[in-house]
């Protein structure tokens, strides 16, 4: 399947979605106003940082995607790069980088379209396939240990 957001002649796709590195991952969070998508960010990213590893917004609410070199690129729209929205509280400004490589695509979901295992998936943005999990909208903590295990972060980290 092949998505991407709106655009003009000019000018990178814009989806509702939001971008954050975790180590040296780049995870995209897509799902509708409302399902958990900067919830999720601010959990991923507090259990990295307390790991001592890197972990940083993009941009949340809107990211913008372009293709290089066949890597999937996300980029933080410059009007709301550094700011997220705390839902019941107001939009806050947060350390940031302006942009990253996709690694990882999160689908937040309506539980009955959230498989309980899910088989390897790709979806396709902008011309570059993204392996995609598709989890339960609104259950942050169920999601943050799939992502967590989809990069193989602790307590999931694969031993060399």
């Amino acid at each position: 399947m092949t998505r991407s957001g709106s655009s003009t002649a000019g000018q990178l796709p814009n989806i509702h979605a939001t971008a954050l590195l975790l180590s040296d991952r780049g995870v995209l969070v897509a799902g509708a106003s409302g399902s958990g998508k900067t919830t999720l960010a601010h959990i991923l990213l507090q259990m990295v940082n307390a790991e001592g590893l890197f972990a940083r917004l993009v941009s949340d609410d809107g990211v913008l995607l372009k293709s290089v070199s066949g890597r999937l690129v996300a980029v933080a729209p410059d009007a709301i790069g550094g700011l997220a929205e705390v839902y019941g509280s107001a939009v806050h400004a947060m350390a940031h980088e302006p942009s990253m490589v996709v690694h990882l695509l999160i689908r937040l979901c309506d539980p009955a379209n959230a498989p309980r295992f899910q088989p390897d998936a790709v979806e396709q943005l902008e011309g570059v396939d993204i392996p995609v999990l598709c989890l339960e909208h609104r259950n942050a903590a169920a999601a943050a240990l799939a992502v967590r295990a989809k990069l193989s972060l602790a307590p999931f980290a694969t031993h060399q």
